[in-house]
C-alpha cells in the first residue's frame, strides 16, 4: 500500500512513492556502473586499447573539417601508400554522434577528455534502457533487477570502461533501445502508437549496426522471433503489418549508412529479416483459412516447406555470407584458416573458467529464470508474462548463450542472455516468496540473493571490482606488466618532433594508431587489418635476413622484389605469378603488391621484458638480466612465421618464445632486438644451462647489434625504460632509421 501512495500530480500523471522507488534503483544502477568504469583511470588518463585512438582521430577530423569532408576522406596516413576510405571501413555513427555531442556538450574540455569519459556516460546511461527493455518483456520488477545486474557484469564493464572508445557502448545503447521499442510496439498494439514505435526501432537498429558490427546478433533471435509469433500471439491482423513496417523500416534505413550499407541488405542482413518476416506473413495467412483444429498442423507444414526453401535458396550461394567472426558466433566449430584472424587474442576459444570468472553467479540466475518460465512456479507466483514475450526471453536467451561460446569477446552475448532470464527467474521467486506468511523465510531469501549479488563483486578470487581495474593499453602495450610507462607517449612524441613530418613507419600492425594518432606519422598497417596481404609482407619482411629486409624497405610498392622475401605467398610459389589485374607503375613496369617493396623511412619495434640485477661472478659489478617474454614483438615471433607463412618451429624453440639461432643471427627481428642470449635458467631450481630444454628460462643482455652508421640501420631513439635499471619491468619502444644511403 505505501508504495501506491500518492505523493503529487504533473497534470493527469499521478506521481507516487512506487516511482520514487524506481528511480532511486535506476539512479544506484547508473552510478554503480559508472564507478566501476571509471576505475582504470587510477592508473592514468588515456584512452583504452587500440581503436580508440582511430576513433579519436576520426571524430576529431569531423570536429575540425565537417561531416561531408568526412565522408570523402581517404585517410593517406592509413595502409601507406593506399590509403583507407574512411567512411566505408569505420564505425560512422560512433564518429558522428559524439562529434555532435561533443560541440553540444563539450563544455570547453578538449576532445581527447570528452572521448575518454564518453564510454562511461553512455555504458552507465544504457541500464537505464535495459531497465525499459527488460520491464515490457517481464514488468517493473524484473527491470530493475535487470538494470542492477547489468550495472556490474564483468563482460559488459570491460567492454565499456573509461577510454574504451569504442563500438560496444554506444551499440548496446541503440541495440537494447530498439529492442525495447520492438517489443514494447508488439506487446501493447497500440496501433499509430505502436506504428511510430516500429518505424524508430528499425531505425534504431540500423543506427546500431554503424555503431557496432555486433549489433548484428540481434538478427538472430529477431528471426526466429519471427517465425514463433503466430504460434504465441493470436492476432493475426495486427501481425499481419507490425512486422513487416519494422523490417521495412530496418533495411530502408540501413541503406542511409555506407557501412553495413547495401551489401547487408541485399546478402546475409536482408535473407535474415526478410526470410523470416515472409514465412511468418506465410503462416500467418494460412492459420487465417485453416480450421481451428487443423491451424497448427496446416502451420507447422508450411513452416517446415518455408525452411526447407529457404535453406535450398541459402546454399545455391546467391546470398553473400558475413566475415568469419560472424560465422564463428553461429558455428564455434569452424576453424579460420587465416593466421592473422586466428593470432587475435580476443578471437581464441572461451574456456569453462573463463565464462565463470565472467559470469559467476548470474549462471544460477540465468539458470533459474530459464526453468521457470517452463515450471508451473510462474502460475503460483501470480506472476503471468504473455506467451510473446516469454517465447523472446526464451530465444533470446538460448540463442546468446550458444553464440556466446565461440570465442572470448562474444561473452557480453552471454552475459546479456543471463542478465533477461535471471532477473525474471528472480522476480518470479521474489514474489513467489514474498506470498509467504513467515517473515524468516523472506529474510533469509532476500540475504541469499543479495550474497549471490556480492560474491562476484568482492568475494569470489578474481573479483569484478578487481578486474576492472586495468591499465590502459598505452601504458603497457598489452603486455603482462599490470602496471606501465609512458614509454610509447614518448616515442610517438619523438616521431612528431624530430622525424620529417612525411616519414613513413614500418612496424607490426598492432602499433599502427599509436604512430599516426600520437605520432602523426604514416603506417603501412593498422588495426584495422584492411590488408591481410600487406600485414604478411610486413612477418615475411621480418624474418627475412637484414640485407635483404633493406631491399624491400628502400623500394616502392610499385617495384617487385620476390627474391628479396623470406617467403612469398602460395600463388606466387614456384615462380608462377597468379592471373591478376595488371599493375603498372610510371616506367610501364609490371608489379604485383603482394611481393613489391614497403617503403619505409623508420623502423619502430615494441619489446617487453622482466629484468634482474644480478653479480657478474668476475668482475663483482652489478649486471642486469632480462626475460624476453612479457608479450612485445619479441613474444610474436610464432605468429609472424605463421603469418608469412613459414615453419614456426624454425625460429621458437617448442615453448613457442625462446628463439632459435636461425631467428637470432638470420633475420632482421632478430638483428633488431638489442639483447643477445646468454644462459637458460630453471626458475624453480634456478639452475642454470648452456643449452636449452622445455621448461628452461631463457635470459639476455644487452647488445645493440646495429652500430655502425653507414649500416642499413641505425638505433635513434630507445624510449626511457631501455636505460632503466634495478629489479622491475622494461616496457620500451625503440626507433631504427632506414639508411637509404646503404650500399649493400
Amino acid at each position: 500500500m505505501l508504495s501506491n501512495a500518492k505523493l503529487f500530480s504533473v497534470g493527469n500523471f499521478d506521481f507516487r512513492f512506487q516511482h520514487l522507488l524506481i528511480i532511486g534503483i535506476l539512479a544506484i544502477s547508473v552510478t554503480t556502473s559508472a564507478l566501476l568504469r571509471v576505475q582504470p583511470a587510477d592508473f592514468g588518463h588515456a584512452l583504452m586499447e587500440f581503436d580508440p585512438f582511430f576513433n579519436y582521430r576520426a571524430t576529431e577530423y569531423i570536429v575540425n573539417h565537417g561531416f561531408d569532408a568526412y565522408l570523402v576522406w581517404n585517410d593517406d596516413m592509413s595502409w601507406h601508400p593506399y590509403g583507407r576510405d574512411v567512411s566505408a571501413t569505420s564505425q560512422v555513427t560512433l564518429h558522428y554522434i559524439t562529434a555532435i555531442f561533443y560541440k553540444i556538450f563539450g563544455a570547453g574540455s578538449s576532445l581527447y577528455d570528452f572521448t575518454i569519459i564518453f564510454p562511461v556516460i553512455i555504458g552507465s546511461l544504457t541500464s537505464i534502457i535495459v531497465f525499459a527493455f527488460v520491464r515490457v518483456i517481464g514488468g517493473t520488477t524484473a527491470g530493475l533487477i535487470a538494470s542492477l545486474m547489468f550495472a556490474i557484469s564483468l563482460p559488459i564493464l570491460l567492454r565499456g570502461l573509461i577510454g574504451w572508445f569504442k563500438s560496444e557502448p554506444l551499440g548496446f545503447f541503440f541495440s537494447f533501445l530498439a529492442a525495447y521499442l520492438f517489443l514494447s510496439a508488439i506487446k501493447t498494439d497500440k496501433g499509430k502508437t505502436s506504428f511510430i514505435k516500429l518505424i524508430f526501432g528499425g531505425l534504431f537498429f540500423s543506427l546500431g549496426f554503424s555503431s557496432w558490427g555486433g549489433v548484428q546478433f540481434f538478427l538472430l533471435p529477431l528471426a526466429v522471433f519471427f517465425i514463433a509469433l503466430p504460434f504465441f500471439k493470436n492476432d493475426n491482423k495486427f501481425l499481419l503489418w507490425a512486422i513487416p513496417t519494422f523490417s521495412g523500416s530496418l533495411l530502408l534505413t540501413t541503406l542511409l549508412f555506407e557501412r553495413p550499407g547495401i551489401d547487408f541488405v541485399l546478402g546475409y542482413g536482408g535473407a535474415l529479416v526478410f526470410l523470416p518476416t515472409a514465412f511468418m506473413t506465410v503462416i500467418l495467412i494460412i492459420q487465417r483459412f485453416s480450421k481451428r483444429e487443423t491451424k497448427v498442423r496446416n502451420s507447422i507444414i508450411s513452416l517446415g516447406v518455408l525452411l526447407s526453401s529457404g535453406i535450398g535458396i541459402t546454399s545455391l550461394g546467391n546470398i553473400g555470407l558475413p566475415a568469419f567472426r560472424y560465422l564463428h558466433a553461429i558455428n564455434p566449430f569452424l576453424i579460420s584458416e587465416n593466421e592473422l584472424v586466428t593470432s587475435v587474442a580476443e578471437h581464441s576459444a572461451t574456456t569453462l573458467d573463463l565464462s565463470f570468472i565472467m559470469l559467476s553467479t548470474f549462471m544460477i540466475f540465468g539458470l533459474v529464470g530459464a526453468w521457470l518460465l517452463f515450471s508451473s512456479q510462474t502460475k503460483k507466483s501470480n506472476f503471468l508474462i504473455p506467451n510473446d514475450m516469454k517465447a523472446f526471453a526464451l530465444i533470446f536467451g538460448l540463442i546468446a548463450i550458444y553464440t556466446s561460446s565461440a570465442f572470448v569477446r562474444l561473452e557480453v552475448y552471454g552475459a546479456v542472455a543471463l542478465i533477461i532470464l535471471g532477473s525474471i527467474g528472480l522476480t518470479i521467486l521474489l514474489q513467489y516468496i514474498l506470498w509467504k506468511p513467515k517473515i524468516t523465510t523472506k529474510l533469509i531469501f532476500c540475504i541469499v540473493i543479495i550474497g549471490l549479488f556480492i560474491v562476484p563483486i568482492t568475494l569470489q578470487e578474481r573479483n569484478w571490482a578487481e578486474e576492472t581495474q586495468i591499465t590502459p593499453t598505452i601504458f603497457n602495450g598489452a603486455t603482462a606488466f599490470a602496471t606501465g610507462n609512458a614509454d610509447w607517449i614518448d616515442a610517438t612524441q619523438w616521431l612528431k618532433e624530430y622525424t620529417p613530418s612525411d616519414s613513413i613507419i614500418f612496424s607490426w600492425w598492432d602499433w599502427g594508431y599509436y604512430i599516426q594518432t600520437l605520432g602523426e606519422r604514416t603506417t603501412l598497417a593498422d588495426n584495422s587489418t584492411l590488408i591481410d596481404w600487406q600485414i604478411e609482407k610486413i612477418a615475411r619482411t621480418f624474418l627475412s635476413s637484414p640485407d635483404n629486409a633493406w631491399v624491400i624497405l628502400n623500394s616502392s610498392a610499385e617495384t617487385n622484389v620476390p627474391e628479396h622475401y623470406i617467403s612469398l605467398p602460395e600463388e606466387f610459389q614456384n615462380g608462377i605469378e597468379p592471373v591478376l589485374l595488371p599493375h603498372v607503375n610510371a616506367k610501364g613496369e609490371k608489379y604485383s603488391p603482394e611481393i613489391s617493396g614497403l617503403y619505409s623511412d623508420y623502423i619502430v619495434i615494441y619489446l617487453a621484458a622482466d629484468r634482474y640485477e644480478v653479480v657478474n661472478a668476475v668482475t663483482g659489478e652489478p649486471l642486469f638480466v632480462y626475460d624476453l617474454s612479457a608479450g612485445g614483438d619479441e613474444s610474436k615471433k610464432y605468429w609472424f612465421a605463421r603469418i608469412a607463412g613459414l615453419h614456426p618451429l624454425n625460429y621458437v624453440a617448442t615453448d613457442g618464445i625462446t628463439p632459435t639461432n636461425e631467428f637470432s643471427d638470420n633475420t632482421l627481428l632478430g638483428k633488431l632486438i638489442p639483447f643477445s642470449l646468454i644462459t637458460f635458467v630453471d626458475i624453480e631450481t634456478m639452475e642454470y644451462h648452456d643449452t636449452y630444454e622445455y621448461g628452461l628460462t631463457a635470459l639476455y643482455i644487452k647488445n645493440i647489434k646495429f652500430t655502425d652508421p653507414d649500416g642499413p640501420f641505425t638505433l635513434v631513439y630507445a624510449s626511457p625504460s631501455f636505460s632503466e635499471q634495478g629489479d622491475g619491468g622494461m616496457i620500451t619502444v625503440l626507433i631504427y632509421k632506414v639508411n637509404h644511403n646503404y650500399m649493400q
